[in-house]
């Protein structure tokens, strides 16, 4: 009998906010998007997305799980991850 697909463990998830001008992102799995006024991180424990100004990108180690921000953060919001496999997924389980 073939053995379900493991799923690697998450990695920590923590945010250190720094005078509201440098963020420190851990268990960050992908970038979606970063502009200037807002930017959208993919984590372990949903999407985390940041608005704000002048927002950048200084470092990112994927690797690791690590991302580093700076600009001004004004608004800090997670939604959750949708299921995998999608909505007929769902509907037929």
């Amino acid at each position: 009998m073939p053995k379900p697909e493991e799923r690697p463990a998450a990695r920590p998830h923590d945010l250190i906010l720094e005078s509201r001008t440098t963020l420190t992102v851990t268990g960050v799995q992908k970038v979606l998007h970063c502009s200037p006024e807002s930017a959208a991180l993919e984590t372990g424990k949903g999407t985390l997305h940041l608005a704000g100004a002048q927002l950048s990108v200084t470092s990112l180690d994927l690797e690791a799980g690590e991302a580093k921000l700076t600009g001004r953060f004004d608004a800090l919001e997670y939604t959750r991850t949708a299921p995998a496999g999608g909505f007929w997924h769902r509907l037929l389980r």
